[in-house]
């Protein structure tokens, strides 16, 4: 379809035209509020993931916590080891 460019344009025309302009806004704020819609959904998914990671890092926490326990536990059991192993070694020198 070519357009052709009008040399004048009609009272009648014009409010043709601005009939045209004012549907092809209603039809554009149409597709916004779909895209808001959709929006919504992808911000009540974020709201879920972002609760699933504060969970998973209290997790870690927790897990964080029992290691250090445990690493804890073994640098204590090592000490006492040692200490048996060389006061064994003293007693039977003497």
């Amino acid at each position: 379809m070519a357009v052709t460019m009008r040399e004048a344009w009609t009272d009648e025309r014009l409010d043709d035209f601005a009939s045209h302009v004012d549907q092809r806004f209603d039809a554009v704020d149409q597709r916004f509020d779909a895209i808001d819609q959709r929006f919504d959904a992808v911000d009540q998914r974020f709201d879920r993931v972002e609760g699933d990671i504060r969970e998973l890092r209290g997790e870690v926490r927790g897990v964080h916590d029992r290691i250090d326990a445990l690493q804890t536990t073994v640098a204590l059991g090592f000490a006492a080891m040692s200490a048996s192993l060389i006061g064994a070694v003293l007693v039977v020198q003497l």
